[in-house]
């Protein structure tokens, strides 16, 4: 008897799962997709952004980034935010002619040219380009 009535309540919980998944079915496909909005030509927005403490008490962020640039521009930053730039600063790694850092930081290219740093003061802003 107590296997038949394990056989029950497990032909049940099939049944109430099958009913669920066949209500989310249904219902999501009662939903319009949503459509993806192109970027404006020129310009670049953040899709996606991951901000975490290293044990030194480093600060590390990191954006996502979509860009719809012009011919000749390639994504790059500008006054700190992403933007279209001109594609010879990113091929020659002439970062600081993007101007990337905030109005009265000084930029500076770092030794290696993997990226550049913003300094004001005591504090400084380093970012690596990765691809």
């Amino acid at each position: 008897m107590p296997e038949r009535a394990a056989w029950n309540w497990s032909m049940g919980s099939w049944l109430l799962a099958l009913c669920l998944a066949w209500t989310l079915l249904a219902s999501a496909s009662l939903q319009p997709p949503t459509p993806t909005v192109p970027v404006k030509q020129g310009t670049c927005e953040v899709t996606a952004s991951h901000r975490c403490c290293n044990r030194n008490r480093i600060e590390q962020r990191s954006q996502t980034v979509k860009c719809s640039c012009f011919s000749g521009q390639v994504a790059g930053t500008t006054r700190a935010k992403p933007s279209c730039v001109d594609a010879s600063i990113v091929l020659q790694k002439w970062w600081c002619q993007m101007e990337p850092c905030l109005p009265g930081e000084e930029c500076k290219v770092l030794p290696d040219l993997s990226g550049w740093s913003c300094s004001s003061g005591h504090k400084v802003k380093t970012t690596k380009v990765t691809r």
